[in-house]
């Protein structure tokens, strides 16, 4: 397949096609590089980056400079000993330019078709007036009437109205379109952690997603994850001395912007000084 690299030539039985890349609190990154490592997904394809990604510029470790590679798109199999869905999963380490999201869409789709897939999934977070403290509520939006049924017994809450933004709207719909049918798990975020990763909302997805595909993972490594974050947002919000106000309720527009403003400086500090 153009610009498809195979390593290997599995057999796939009614797969699931579950696509994540970077974004807002890393919920689907860190979701589907979760389920590979313990599903031990086996790598069978990749994505020849150089047609939807460019070099902006280098990068200098340790006093040398030198180009960075393009980021690695690749395709992960894993296979259902019970007899049920089979599950492929395309994990990036970036989203395209907006000018190559199209085209960088129809190539994973083409490639989605080929495996006799027949579901599309996407995963996303939902930034709210929430506490970090707080378990994050789990919405979808679906294809068709048919999977939103289907959803439903799950007791998530659909979205009636408004739009999926990024590659994860524009993934699903563009499956849609070429006759494939999915559904978008989007887990709450606070308005003032989307610079960080959120693995509680991470957890939220896959919880979900355990449910649905039956998949029984062991979610334990994640929970951990969770209280470790906790632990570091309630340290910061101690430092602005914001704890009070975080405790009485959902945190005011002026403190998101603080808080935002902190989370963004911490993040562009080097590890060493961190």
């Amino acid at each position: 397949m153009d610009g498809i690299k195979m390593l290997k030539t599995p057999r796939f039985k009614k797969p699931v096609f579950l696509a994540a890349w970077p974004g807002m609190g890393e919920v689907a990154f860190r979701a589907a590089s979760y389920l590979v490592e313990k599903l031990k997904a086996e790598e069978f394809a990749d994505l020849e980056a150089q047609d939807f990604f460019y070099l902006t510029g280098s990068i200098i470790q340790d006093g040398i400079l030198s180009l960075p590679n393009l980021p690695q798109g690749k395709f992960y199999h894993w296979k259902n000993k019970t007899g049920k869905n089979d599950l492929i999963i395309f994990l990036s380490d970036a989203q395209p330019d907006l000018s190559r999201a199209e085209a960088y869409c129809k190539k994973i789709i083409q490639a989605a078709k080929s495996f006799r897939a027949k579901t599309c999934v996407t995963l996303a977070s939902m930034p709210q007036p929430i506490d970090h403290l707080q378990h994050p509520g789990l919405w979808f939006s679906a294809t068709s009437a048919l999977v939103s049924q289907e959803l439903k017994k799950y007791n998530l809450s659909p979205l009636s109205m408004g739009q999926v933004s990024g590659m994860n709207g524009l993934f699903l719909g563009m499956a849609k379109r070429e006759g494939l049918e999915g559904f978008c798990l989007l887990a709450e975020i606070p308005l003032y952690t989307v610079q960080i990763e959120n693995p509680k909302a991470a957890y939220a997805v896959l919880n979900a997603i355990n449910k649905i595909l039956d998949l029984h993972v062991d979610l334990g490594g994640l929970v951990e994850q969770a209280h470790e974050m906790e632990l570091e947002i309630n340290r910061l919000l101690d430092y602005l001395k914001l704890g009070a106000a975080a405790a009485a309720g959902p945190i005011q527009e002026e403190e998101v912007e603080k808080i935002k403003k902190s989370l963004a400086q911490l993040t562009k500090l080097p590890l060493s000084v961190k």
